[in-house]
Parts: C-alpha cells; structure tokens; sequence
C-alpha cells in the first residue's frame, strides 16, 4: 500500500511532534490510493517496509500509553488486542518492545501493515456492499430475472469464500475481530465485529429483497441518514397491528381485482394482479406523510390499477366505479368523457391512522404515459405557493409509474429537471415504479440501455430503493422510509417495486406469444395474499377464521356496492372532477353569469402602471445604461398617453394584480423577453444576483407576481404550467415559447390536455400560450407559430351559422374549447388578458404575438382604447376613407396579425385607401359570424379577399374559407392572396422571403387579379 509505505519514509520527521500531529488522526489517509489488490499499485514500486515502519509502530504505541485517545480507535482496538494477546510477565507498559515484538514483529516486519490493510480492506468491502450490494438483491419475485438485466456479480462482493481473496483475506480471518468506520451502521450498539458478521449483517442490509441505490448521493448527512435506516440491526420490525393493518389492505387490494375478473371477465380494466402490495404502499406513504403534517396530497398514475388506487387510496364510492362497466350507462351532456381507467377524482376524507383530515388528488390522464408527470408538479406547487408552503410541509406529490415508460419518456428527465428550480421545486416528490419487468410485450433487455428503469433519477441525487412487492413488510418499510426521506429532506424519492404482470397488457390480451418462459413462472406463482396471510397465520399474528372473515367483509362490501350500482342510469363526469373551484362556479358546475364587464381601466390606474413601468423602485441599485434608455422610453409613452406592446402587458398585468389576481408568466427567457423588449426582472450591475421586480412594488396589498425563466424544456414545462392554471381559477397563467414554433416539442401537452380537457373531464383551465408568430425573413424555424394547428382542433361547426341571441360573444367562448386570437394592436392584447379573468368562466387562450410589432412605430394604442368602458375587439374594421364611402369599395381585404401593416404600407403606396378596405381579425376563433357578416354586407360592392403571409396550406385560410361561405351562404367566394403551398414555414433565404412579399402583395392590390376566375 503506497501510502502506508509513504509513511516509513517520514517517521524520523513525526518523532519531534508525534501527539500533535496523531492526536485523532487514522491511520491511512486517502481512500483514493488504496488499491484493494494490493500487490498492484498504481505508483511506482517501493521498499518494503523494515525498522521504519517498526518506528512508526512505536511512535503510535508510545502515543497510545500517554493517552488511548490519542490515536485512531483502530489504534487503539488494534493495541488493546495486541496487549491482550501479550505473554504474561514478559513485560509492562512502560516497556513496548515485548508487546510490539509479540503481536506486530515477532514474525515478519511486514506484520503491522497486515493488521492496517485488513482493516482497510474491510471498510472497502463494507463500502462496496453500500455501493453495490443491490446487484445481488434478491428482487425479482419470479426468479428468472436480474432486475438491473444483469446476471454478472460484483467481484468486490463476498458471495463466495474465494473472494476473500480479492481484499487479500481469508477463510481465516472470518472469525477475526475488526473495528467498524463511522460509515457504517450494522453494528449497533457494538463498535467492532468478526469479518464473519460482518459480511453477514452486509448481506441482510444489502441483498435481501431490498436494494438500495444511494451511494451516488454527493451529501454525507444524506448518505448517513439512508445507512441508518438499512444497517442498523433488527430496525425492520413490525407489531403484530401493523401486520393485521397490511394485511388487511392486501385483501382489500386483491379482492377487489378478483371481484372485477369475476364480474366483468371480457373488459379491459388494467388491473394490478402481480402488483396488488402498491396499495398498502401508497397507503403507507399517506400514512407517514400525514404523521409528517402533510394534509393535500396531488397524485399521478398511468392507467395500470388506476381503479383500485380509485376505490382503495383515494377512496372513491365503489358503485360509482362498478356503474363504469354498465354498457347501457347514458352520458350526462356536459362533456365527451373518458375510458374509466383514465378518470380522476378529488376527495377529502380522515385518515384513519393518524386521525387527521387529508385531502387526495388522483389527476385524470390520457394514454400517453408519463405525460401527467409535470402536470401533477405544476398543481401540487401552485397549492403549495396559494397556502404559503415554502418547503412542502402541507402539500405534496406522488407519481406512480410503469417501468417502461419510466425509463423510455423523455418528459420523465424533464420533470426531475424542474425538481430543484427555484419556481419549480415541489419541494421532494415520491415516485413509486410498478415495475412488471416487461412493456407491452416488449423484453426490457431490448427496451432501455440502462441497468434499472429508475437510473434516470440518478441525475438528481434521488436515492433509489428497489424492493421484491412479493415481500409486502420490505414494501411497507421502505415506503416508511421514503416518506421520512421526503419529510426530512424534502428532496425526490424512488420507490422500484419489482414485480410482475399476472396477465398481458390488458385482460383481454396474450401475453404467452412474447414472453412464454416467463408466464409459464407466472402461472405457477403463487399469489401475495395467500403467501404473506400464511405467513401471518404461522407466526400466530392472525388465526385462519380472522383471515377468512376480512375476505369475506370487503367481498360483502363489493357485493353490495354491484346491487347499488344497478340503479345508476346516467353518468356525470363531474363526479370525477380531479380540481374542483367549488366557489367560482355554481353547485351544478355551471358559471354564475354569461356576461362579461367591459376590460377598460380608469386612466389613472393606467398611469400608476406606467410610471412604475418606467422607474426602478429600490434605492442604490444600478441598472444598465441600455435598460435607462428602455424605461426612458416608456415614460416618454405614458406621459403621452400611449403604450407598445410591452407597455399594454405591463398594465394587463399589474392591473390584475391589483384585483387580487396572481399572474404568472413562465417560459424559456421569459424574465428579458426573447426579443429584450419585457425586462421584468432588472439586475443590479454592481451587486451579483441583486434583483427588482418592479411589478411587486405596485400596490400595498396586490396579488404576488411570478415571473420565471425556465428550463430549456416545452413538453414539461408547459405541463407545470397547465397543471398550475388547474388549481384556483383566480391566476392568470401564461407560458411563453420561446418561438411560437418551439410549442411542437410539447404538442402531446396541448392535443391531449389543453384541447379536449374540458371535454373528456370537465375541467376548466384558463392558461394563456403567448407564441411569437410572424414571417419576418428569418428562416422556416422561427417564422410560424403553426396557427393552423389550433384552428384545426377548435370544435367550432364551418357550416352552421349560429344563433345570435344575448351576449353572443361570451355565449360563443363558452360553447369553445380554445381561444385563438392575433392581435395587431398593444390595447387588443391588453383587452384578451384582462378578459381572460373577467369572463365567468375559463377557456385556454392561445395569443399568437408579435416580434416585429414589439417597436413598430405604427403598433402603438392611445390609452383611449383601454380606459373606462373599453374592451376587446373581436375585428378591427377599417377606419379611414374606404369605411366613409362604403359602396365606393371595390376590394374589402379581411386579414390577421402582422401582415395588415404590410397591406395598410402598401395602400397608401398605391393610393387605394378610398378603393381598398383592410379588416382586420383579431379573434380568430371562435370565429366571428355576428361581425364579419356586418363588414360582409358593409362593403355591398366588394370583391372579398382574404390575405395571408403564410403559405396556402398553413396559417388561417382553411380554417376561414368555409366559415366566410356559412357567413356569405354560399353565394359569393372569398378569394386567396399570400404564398403558395409549401413543405417549410418559410424560406431560408432573405431575397426568396422579400421575392415572395413583393408577389402578393402586388395581387392583393392589384384589382382585376381574379376577373375571369370561377368561384
């Protein structure tokens, strides 16, 4: 050993100052030297060790006699062995030689660093059980799989007596006595054990039917803090109740997949038969969360026992589950709904072992696994952030995963990713893995690259505890310690229970084509319940009568439940709502009004606004010479009595404060803004990380403001963001992409979730998407925020002209799934903020915004459009000479966004401003019937036209062409003018980009373009 021989080098130099320097100290340093075979050094080879190394043996005696404290404990064991071992009457203490030359040099002078490299390569093979032990856990309940897909053993662990050998020990050494390093725990009460023990209490702790994965953790108290709740011997025990408890949620678990299967043998139900000691353990995590002070807990699960989390964690009425199957079941009418294995449920309830009331949420979610990851994290930190839970005492999450998608959705990353950011923390979430060791029929050895599933939670110092879920106590225990994890540390927390898939991927599928070998196993394995209720029944904890009559009393419950459920005849979705907003919707569900107030301010709100828009409310702070140009700039505005784009979002946003309403604005650079135009966040050019928010200097007593630069992620930030809208109606919500176009990486986010959401659960959500949109020679990246998409799935019907009765606009919000608007002025997009929470209801609204309009001089409002009475305008019809001679109109040009600077430049240009009127949709859809058949029979003598920047096959005009003809019945076409059909967004190339402008916007003025053309 290199060091150690290092140490005869300089033993002459420690004599003078021998107790300071040893006075504490061990006797080897540097665990990174140490190479565990020891003849193969990675230095330079040395002497061996002669009289310096004898000095140095007696420089350690001669410290030990003047004080046993002096030295290491392993000195100090080391000596007191030694002086044991001693012949009598061959010397005293005060004479070392005899002892020394009895015990460390009686035979070789290489004698003593045997004795300190035997205790040095017992602390190395405790540390490699720590780090390694879990490769060789029992955890597979079927027997046929490695669960890390890996049948090699870890050379470094003593499954067999020959490798003793690699730590250079023997089948001799066994039963010899060796001091235990503080980094251990099996000991107990005893601070030094036989190498025999030793290995022995290594194995229980470490290769049992636990693994646990941790030693990656770069905290010492962390890691300390896991040994402690593995090592310490006999600390897995359990009372005879706490048995009788788990029992008893094991037969509620796996009688009621049993009641299932007999009642409804041919439905898909996605049952848990292989897995049924999840419930015990979600149960487990409740219970010592709840003991913790946790009293909300928000949930995330695929659909794999989703019905027994439903009926036996969250505690859902078991009729209401068992009506789900009724084929003849009527469909309440206010929603689509959803398969009964996707539906969620909100409930509050007492938990009946710590005697508190907890309040459960299971979230709906479609089939696209893992999806529901961050949502769940957006909702579970928004109820934290509403209560004041700074650090997760009173709220928090658990998701429940399969091992498949676990290892093989990218959103999983993204989740943890957002785990310890400042805005993003939940504060420690519990993931619990149902591992089945297989896909849909997909060998995991051909599924993942990494040995686990779960290896991805490595990334954020998540300790990993794999468990065998055929051992019901391991699963309790490590849930215990999980929740204790999550409670002290308030850090993410793995839970892998290996298991297995009793049938394929649903019931109704056959899993033998695949996998035979291991289903053949599975037939022959022998149910949880009746292993672990024999168990019980022999250590004399529960009798067999016990047994039989817990079966029977939740079997009489089932029954009676089935009898009930017969009398249900229709089903109400909301009776699965997973967010209720009790207070802002009437008891039915519906909304309190179908009005909304106009959106306009008083103009000396909109002054207050600018002014600290313009100002930097904190005394000493230095801001950059371009941002006091930038807030010069808005002064300048506000004392005009006009704002930008900036400036109108500004005064959206900090006059919703003001009314008690939180805002949030989230996204890639949001903080700046993308294009530098926002600046929300002004720092300090002197003082590192010093920061203002002038936003949260408005008022005395406003709403917070949270603005908030995320991760460089779409698919799960927007999630968050979703999953935070859902918790209280009151919050205006946005995300901003980074370009619109960058919305695409998160589209499972917006087609599965934020389109049908209302639809398949009943669930109002109010999130704003704000996607930087518009063809600005940029290439076909960053040009197009794909508008086409979400008029696609807007729900309104082409070819129906609705009934205009009441107040039609907010009748005609209501009656959509989304909102999609343009908007070309900073008063509009001020006006569809504010509206956003003024309406009686909640819709997602999806802006798509500009960036060259963010300094257009011709994109500027008067604070005219926005004071008292002012509200948003679904067109924006022509004002200027063509809209004072209407029947003089030879062209009416209808058109969205950017586009209408290009076309208004250009009219002035050619001088046609009497001849060519220029509407302007703001509200895209839903689409404004009511309005453009006004400006339709306005112009009675105009030839229609509608004008776009984006090509023919994107943008807007598929989705307007047939609502125009509903509007026009048919009788008169409304013609195309923009680029022609295209495979890219945009060109890549500046002259193309000008080229194409040029083309049409010569046809859009050119007033005999369509003469001769049929309609």
């Amino acid at each position: 050993m290199s060091q150690l021989r290092a140490f005869a080098g300089v033993a002459g130099v420690l004599r003078g100052h021998r107790l300071s320097w040893l006075k504490g100290r061990q006797p080897a340093l540097g665990w990174g030297l140490l190479d565990p075979h020891r003849g193969c050094s990675s230095r330079a080879p040395e002497p061996a060790l002669g009289d310096g190394s004898s000095s140095y043996v007696k420089e350690m005696y001669y410290a030990w006699l003047e004080d046993h404290k002096n030295v290491h404990e392993s000195w100090d064991a080391f000596f007191r062995n030694a002086q044991a071992a001693a012949v009598p009457g061959e010397g005293s203490e005060n004479r070392p030689s005899a002892l020394l030359q009895g015990r460390a040099m009686s035979q070789t002078p290489g004698m003593a660093q045997k004795v300190v490299e035997d205790h040095l390569a017992v602390h190395t093979l405790i540390r490699a059980y720590q780090i390694r032990g879990h490769h060789v856990a029992r955890l597979d309940p079927l027997g046929i799989l490695e669960a890390d897909l890996d049948s090699f053993v870890p050379s470094d662990l003593i499954t067999t007596i020959d490798k003793l050998a690699f730590y250079g020990l023997h089948e001799s050494d066994l039963d010899k006595t060796f001091q235990l390093p503080a980094t251990t725990f099996i000991g107990g009460g005893e601070t030094t054990l036989t190498l025999r023990e030793i290995i022995h209490r290594l194995e229980m702790s470490y290769c049992g039917h636990i693994g646990v994965e941790f030693m990656f953790i770069n905290n010492v108290e962390q890691c300390q803090w896991i040994r402690q709740k593995f090592e310490t011997p006999g600390i897995m025990q359990f009372t005879n109740e706490e048995k009788r408890t788990l029992l008893a949620r094991l037969v509620r678990s796996t009688r009621f997949e049993d009641f299932l299967a007999r009642k409804w043998s041919s439905e898909k139900r996605f049952g848990l038969e292989g897995c049924e000691v999840l419930i015990p353990a979600l149960k487990t995590i409740i219970d010592k969360s709840s003991e913790a002070g946790i009293d909300s807990i928000i949930m995330g699960m695929p659909h794999r026992g989703r019905l027994n989390v439903l009926a036996n964690v969250v505690r859902k009425d078991l009729d209401q589950i068992f009506c789900q199957f009724d084929p003849k079941l009527e469909a309440a009418d206010e929603g689509s709904g959803d398969v009964k294995y996707h539906l969620g449920m909100y409930h509050e309830r007492i938990n009946r072992v710590t005697d508190r009331n907890i309040t459960l949420s299971l979230m709906a979610n479609p089939s696209h696994l893992e999806a529901v990851d961050p949502v769940v994290q957006g909702k579970a930190k928004a109820e934290q952030f509403y209560r004041g839970d700074t650090h997760g005492k009173k709220v928090m999450s658990i998701l429940m995963h399969g091992d498949a998608a676990f290892a093989g959705q990218g959103v999983v990353y993204e989740t943890f990713h957002l785990s310890e950011l400042p805005s993003y923390t939940t504060h420690g979430t519990i993931h619990v893995v149902v591992n089945n060791q297989i896909g849909f029929t997909t060998d995991p050895r051909v599924a993942r690259s990494s040995p686990y599933p779960t290896d991805v939670a490595r990334v954020v110092n998540a300790p990993i505890f794999h468990v065998n879920a055929d051992d019901p106590e391991a699963v309790v225990y490590v849930c215990k310690v999980a929740a204790e994890w999550r409670s002290t540390f308030n850090k993410d927390v793995v839970i892998d229970l290996v298991c297995y898939r009793r049938f394929g991927h649903n019931e109704m599928d056959e899993p033998m084509f695949t996998q035979p070998l291991m289903y053949k196993q599975i037939r022959r394995q022998e149910h949880v319940l009746k292993k672990y209720s024999d168990k019980l029944i022999s250590e004399g904890v529960v009798t067999l009568q016990e047994f039989e009559e817990e079966v029977a009393k939740y079997d009489k419950i089932c029954e009676e439940a089935y009898t009930s459920s017969k009398d249900e005849k229709i089903l109400h979705i909301r009776h699965w709502l997973d967010s209720p907003w009790p207070d802002f919707f009437t008891a039915e569900g519906e909304p309190k009004s179908m009005s909304c107030p106009p959106t306009g301010l008083e103009e000396g709100l909109l002054q207050h606004i600018g002014e600290i828009a313009s100002s930097v409310p904190m005394e000493g702070f230095t801001i950059h010479p371009g941002l006091s140009r930038i807030l010069r700039g808005r002064a300048e505005m506000t004392r005009k009595r006009t704002v930008d784009w900036a400036l109108g979002e500004y005064m959206a946003f900090g006059s919703l404060l003001r009314e008690g309403i939180h805002v949030r604005l989230s996204g890639q650079d949001v903080e700046r803004g993308t294009f530098s135009h926002r600046h929300h966040v002004l720092h300090d050019q002197e003082v590192d990380k010093r920061t203002c928010i002038p936003m949260n200097h408005l008022w005395q007593n406003q709403a917070p403001y949270t603005v908030c630069n995320s991760s460089l992620s779409e698919y799960g930030v927007l999630g968050f963001e979703l999953g935070f809208a859902m918790a209280s109606p009151n919050a205006l919500v946005c995300w901003e992409a980074q370009f619109g176009d960058f919305h695409n990486t998160a589209q499972c986010i917006i087609d599965q979730f934020i389109c049908p959401g209302q639809a398949k659960w009943v669930r109002n959500n109010g999130i704003v998407l704000l996607l930087p949109h518009g063809m600005e020679g940029m290439g076909p990246e960053h040009s197009s925020a794909r508008p086409e998409r979400f008029l696609q799935m807007s729900k309104d019907d082409p070819d129906h002209y609705p009934e205009v009765s009441g107040d039609f606009e907010v009748q005609q919000l209501y009656d959509c799934n989304w909102i999609v608007v343009n908007c070309s002025t900073p008063a509009n997009y001020f006006h569809v903020l504010r509206r956003q929470i003024l309406l009686p209801f909640r819709k997602p609204l999806i802006i798509l915004t500009p960036k060259s309009l963010l300094r257009h001089p011709e994109a500027r409002s008067s604070f005219d459009d926005m004071t008292t009475g002012t509200r948003f305008r679904r067109i924006l019809p022509d004002e200027g000479p063509a809209s004072e001679s209407p029947e003089n109109v030879r062209r009416a040009i209808f058109c969205t966004g950017k586009v209408y600077y290009e076309l208004a430049k250009e009219r002035k240009q050619q001088d046609l401003e009497s001849d060519v009127a220029i509407i302007r949709l703001e509200q895209i859809s839903p689409f404004p019937f009511d309005l453009v058949k006004e400006e339709v029979e306005k112009y009675p003598g105009a030839e229609l036209v509608w004008c776009q920047e984006e090509h023919k096959n994107m943008g807007y005009y598929d989705y307007i062409r047939p609502r125009f003809l509903t509007v026009l019945s048919n009788h008169q076409p409304i013609w195309y003018v923009g680029r022609e059909p295209a495979a890219a967004p945009a060109t890549g190339n500046k002259a193309t980009h000008l080229t194409e402008l040029k083309r049409f916007m010569d046809t859009a003025f050119n007033l005999q373009a369509f003469e001769g053309h049929s309609f």
